[in-house]
């Protein structure tokens, strides 16, 4: 049953994976790396520590006391020895125990003998004062010091009450911690069992998962297209940077075709309104003003320099020589029907089909690929169906639920166990608190009834029975201090070994050390788990290693060793899978030949382009026409001059009113026939300008840009050979990488996410937290309260007892002669009659 249970997990190696598509969707891994999800792990519920709060304070100090007492290490060799001979060599080697537990026997021999004394004492003490000795006289000697001494007694005895009162406290405390722990064990308990039910639930069934490698065409083939692409892109650009060319081209075409017709329409209408403006300037210049030097040399002289500048308002360009471009427009519109952007765009789609070409012609070998991947899938499903795993999961569901409900039987039992463990303690306490209570009562009846003024036999009431309860505790003290340090020396014997022997090296993993000495459990075994589970005691595995790996929460595969039953090497062997995988990959043929960059269609309309007759064209012509300006002189220009010059004639009249309007038709006509003439000829300046750069050896960028879409066409359907079988071998490599990734990752997730043992090891921590937390440090601070309320007991009853005679009311008294009127410094030393009282006598009373 044991060891086929140990198998329960081996068919999470193909389940993971798809199960965790089923949950959540996964994130892209790093390029180069496959992300195979997680596997599905319950959430573990108990949490295996224990803070104690501020009694842990009094832990720490018991654990110091017991350290005190029993400094020496762990009795590792001793114990093993006492195990192997089944404690039949307790004989002979009794001095090393007691060499160990000497401190335990002085303490516990002390306490014995405080148990056995105490009565006795008692005993002879109570004899004692029967006979009027040990304080039982009724009588007082008065003492000059005597207020001094009761002082000191009465502060000495409430000062060793209340050291007893803490340890009563203390001891309390114990009591109560130990009580509230015990409902949480049904809390623990319940929580380690539902982790248990999670541990069995939660580990994945087997299930076939196939794994896929339809991906080849964004490996293999965008591998290939990479390559290719850097080959292949530039030319394919130099073709689209044509197309864009033509229709700038066409667009320069169209822009000179128009400027021209424009100029030319313009420079026509121009020169009319020009000429008639100068022969108008010239019959106005006809006016007898102009020609009177002898009254008006200034305007006549004004005069002729107008009609001297009037030569040159004419047109400086003649735009009707030039030769319209007509027939490479034509031409260049045939060219643009072609849409040479939407072919190399085709071009480009082609190339960018490289993967599915790729998944076309290799789907066969894709399938032969995926075969070898399934059949180690398969080979470990199978090995995983030969052993009943549903019916070990079922069995080990069926043994927590049996074993939760007997542990729930048990706990009336245990509730009332510790209700009467809790009485039992209780009633120590307040045997303890009985005496504290005489005692409290007894200093304040005392205190408050004490009269300095009364002597001992007429003392009062209140201060009588003061003395009587601190007396009364006294005789407490003898009855209960035994019996408490009897119970008290057994609990502290059981406490401290169990600390120094069980909880103490529980921490320290000396246990484990004890647990794990070869040859312990069977003398033919060396480790006695794996000689159990696998029959191999030479395999290290301890119980150390064990809990240690389950407290980490790393996987049972790890913690158990279970490779010694499913070794996933010998399932997943590298060597054969990369023989199979590079032979297969060996059968690759791949034709790239259906992919056309550039059709025939688009080389033809790259040549009509080249032959557009754009080198016919008389740039020269052109630009230096353009380059003239369009008059002679600047009209606007000309017509602030003239405005200037009128402005200057000293005679005002018809001749400077006419200039004046001439001035105007001048300005006219600059902004509505020469500023747009002059937007023609700039516009017609860049695209002639444009259409010389495009002509300049434009045949043979042509040419080149052929010879690069040719060249490129080439390596794509002839010499692709080697780079596909480069590339080829590059993704035999990374299917190989990925299946020793795929290993790798089975091995970290069979060791650290399948099936988290923490429970186990939580079970263990809850145990000891019930034993040593719970039990054993809330019974030792309980016997270290008790226990040194008990030894204080014995000093409390000395004090009492000495505290009581200032109390109590005496039956005589000392009795002085004249003792007021002598001074004690004039007797001699000789009258001894009158210097020591000579007798005892009762009270005087008015009546007698």
């Amino acid at each position: 049953m044991w060891k086929s249970g140990t198998l329960l997990l081996l068919s999470v190696l193909w389940a993971s994976g798809e199960l965790q598509q089923e949950t959540e969707p996964r994130r892209l891994p790093p390029p180069g790396k496959l992300d195979f999800g997680y596997v599905p792990a319950g959430v573990y519920e108990t949490l295996a520590h224990y803070e104690p709060g501020p009694i842990g304070i009094l832990f720490h100090l018991v654990h110091a006391f017991l350290h005190a007492v029993q400094p020496n290490a762990f009795p590792h060799d001793l114990i093993v020895k006492l195990a192997k001979d089944k404690f039949g060599a307790i004989q002979t080697e009794y001095q090393k125990a007691i060499y160990y537990e000497i401190g335990f026997l002085i303490c516990a021999a002390v306490g014995l003998l405080f148990a056995i004394l105490m009565p006795v004492v008692g005993l002879f003490f109570c004899m004692c004062r029967c006979c009027d000795n040990c304080g039982g006289e009724m009588h007082q000697r008065q003492r000059k010091n005597a207020d001094c001494r009761r002082g000191l007694l009465g502060t000495l005895l409430f000062s060793t009450s209340l050291v007893i009162t803490i340890g009563v406290l203390c001891a309390y405390a114990a009591n109560q911690n130990l009580s509230s722990q015990v409902k949480n064990i049904r809390r623990l308990v319940n929580s380690n069992m539902r982790d248990l039910h999670t541990f069995a639930n939660d580990t994945p069934m087997v299930r076939q998962n196939k794994n896929n490698i339809n991906n080849i065409g964004p490996l293999l083939g965008g591998r290939i297209h990479v390559r290719l692409d850097k080959e292949v892109h530039p030319s394919l650009n130099q073709v689209l940077n044509m197309a864009g060319a033509m229709r700038e081209t066409k667009e320069a075409l169209e822009n000179v075709s128009v400027s021209l017709v424009v100029l030319q329409e313009g420079a026509g209408k121009l020169h009319f309104n020009l000429s008639q403006v100068c022969d108008s300037i010239n019959r106005t210049l006809d006016d007898p003003g102009c020609h009177d030097e002898e009254s008006d040399a200034t305007t006549a002289q004004l005069c002729r320099s107008i009609r001297q500048s009037l030569s040159q308002l004419q047109i400086s360009a003649n735009f009707t020589r030039l030769p319209n471009v007509n027939p490479q427009l034509e031409k260049m519109k045939n060219v643009v029907k072609t849409d040479l952007s939407s072919v190399v765009h085709r071009g480009f789609s082609s190339l960018n089909d490289t993967p599915h070409i790729v998944i076309e012609q290799t789907r066969s070998v894709v399938n032969s690929v995926q075969n070898l991947v399934d059949s180690v899938g398969n080979n470990i499903s199978s090995f995983s169906k030969a052993f009943p795993l549903q019916t070990c999961l079922s069995n080990f569901t069926i043994f927590i639920s049996h074993a939760h409900a007997k542990i729930e039987d048990y706990y009336p039992e245990v509730d009332k166990m510790d209700f009467y463990r809790w009485i039992g303690c209780i009633a120590l306490c307040c045997m303890v608190v009985l005496v504290l209570a005489f005692n409290y009562l007894g200093l304040l009846c005392g205190t408050l009834g004490y009269d300095k003024h009364a002597s001992p036999t007429t003392r009062g009431c209140i201060s009588n029975t003061g003395g009587t309860l601190l007396m009364a505790g006294v005789g407490f003290s003898f009855i209960f201090s035994w019996m408490l340090m009897g119970v008290l020396t057994t609990i502290f014997l059981a406490g401290g070994n169990m600390e120094k022997l069980l909880c103490e090296p529980f921490h320290t993993k000396e246990l484990f050390k004890v647990v794990d000495t070869p040859y312990l459990i069977n003398p033919e075994w060396k480790n006695f788990i794996p000689g159990y589970m696998y029959n191999d005691s030479d395999l290290e595995l301890t119980s150390e290693s064990l809990y240690s790996t389950c407290k980490q929460n790393k996987g049972i595969y790890s913690a158990l060793r279970l490779d010694k039953v499913f070794n996933i090497s010998s399932f997943l062997n590298t060597t054969v899978f990369t023989k199979d995988v590079v032979r297969q990959l060996e059968n690759f043929r791949i034709d790239l030949r259906t992919i056309i960059l550039l059709e025939a269609e688009g080389k033809q309309n790259l040549l009509d382009f080249s032959e557009a007759g754009l080198s016919e064209i008389n740039y020269a012509d052109y630009l230096d026409e353009v380059n003239k300006g369009v008059t002679v002189v600047d009209v606007l220009s000309f017509a602030k001059e003239l405005e200037s010059q009128t402005d200057l004639m000293v005679r005002k009249g018809p001749l400077q009113t006419a200039l004046k309007g001439h001035v105007a038709t001048l300005q006219r006509i600059h902004r509505q026939q020469i500023t747009p003439m002059e937007q023609a000829m700039s516009a017609l300046n860049q695209s002639m300008r444009f259409l010389e750069r495009t002509a300049s050896d434009l045949p043979n960028k042509v040419t080149d840009v052929l010879e690069a879409i040719e060249a490129a066409q080439h390596l794509i359907s002839q010499n692709a050979t080697l780079l596909i079988n480069q590339e080829t071998r590059k993704y035999s490599a990374t299917i190989i990488g990925y299946f020793n990734q795929y290993i790798e990752w089975v091995k970290t997730s069979l060791a650290l996410e399948v099936a988290p043992c923490k429970p186990f090891s939580n079970i263990l921590d809850t145990a000891q937290i019930m034993t040593c937390s719970f039990l054993v440090d809330s019974m030792n601070t309980f016997w270290m309260g008790l226990g040194c309320s008990t030894l204080f007991l014995l000093p409390s009853v000395i004090l009492a007892v000495k505290l009581a005679k200032y109390y109590r009311r005496m039956d005589t008294e000392d009795v002085y002669d004249d003792v007021e009127t002598i001074p004690m410094k004039n007797v001699p030393t000789y009258d001894t009659m009158n210097r020591f009282p000579r007798a005892s006598a009762p009270p005087r009373h008015i009546d007698w």
